[in-house]
């Protein structure tokens, strides 16, 4: 495989059994969308974790400065952790997108008290030893561990990998129609935050994220064809990974 076209016609089962995942119509009370915000939540936090990961290796982020060998992919991903990081909110503040969603969640009555607990534990240890230690779903912790193995391996071309192939591409669409459906049926819940957060993320991957980030992939591999190997595994098993999350989901809300 020598580009992000190869690779992408690689993963496309994998795209394809997490386009038509069972999870999604099993979504049908406000409870069972809660659920599913619990836990998809880590993965906009982690997604966070690798887009800082590629910034610290990609761009000079010490002091004292000196410029990184690629200026056009220092550009990429500084433009990508521009918005990501301090987006505009619908009502005009500056917040991450992570804020944005855990933001999102209060107003929607999904609690966020084990995401605090989690995040606690990250401050005060390590990641390893907090998801070693939490109480999540073993789904959810091999998701994370995952993510942060890619981190701590230090290839770049890796880490692109993670956050380029292995996060939302269809699902933003599809929950969007689903949550306009949902404003308007549960009045105890405020919805609009999350409409608001999914609309924007159809309209940045779109537009602007998505091809900057098969841009960089491309510079990152250039010719190497161990490097486009170690991609392509990269975004296969971040897709396996995605696809158990959402059996975890799944399996969450059947329980509830």
């Amino acid at each position: 495989m020598r580009s992000t076209i190869e690779i992408n016609s690689y993963i496309e089962p994998l795209k394809s059994s997490l386009a038509r995942h069972t999870l999604y119509e099993k979504i049908k009370t406000l409870e069972d969308l809660q659920v599913f915000l619990q836990v998809h939540v880590y993965a906009v936090w982690d997604f966070m974790s690798l887009l800082k990961a590629l910034q610290s290796k990609l761009t000079c982020t010490t002091s004292p400065w000196f410029a990184s060998p690629n200026p056009e992919v220092r550009y990429l991903i500084n433009e990508i952790v521009l918005a990501e990081e301090s987006d505009l909110t619908h009502d005009g503040k500056r917040l991450s997108h992570f804020e944005m969603y855990v933001e999102a969640m209060k107003k929607s009555n999904a609690s966020t008290e084990t995401l605090e607990k989690f995040l606690d534990t990250v401050k005060a240890t390590d990641i390893f030893s907090a998801i070693k230690s939490s109480e999540l779903h073993p789904n959810i912790k091999e998701f994370l561990t995952f993510t942060f193995e890619v981190i701590a391996n230090g290839k770049s071309h890796e880490i692109a990998s993670a956050f380029t192939f292995g996060r939302e591409d269809l699902i933003p669409g599809m929950f969007t129609e689903m949550l306009k459906e949902f404003k308007a049926t549960f009045q105890e819940a405020d919805l609009s935050e999350l409409v608001y957060y999914f609309e924007r993320h159809i309209e940045l991957d779109a537009d602007e994220h998505g091809p900057m980030a098969f841009e960089m992939i491309s510079i990152l591999c250039g010719e190497d064809p161990v490097k486009w190997a170690e991609t392509a595994k990269t975004a296969k098993e971040s897709l396996e990974k995605r696809i158990k999350l959402w059996d975890a989901i799944e399996e969450m809300i059947q329980q509830q």
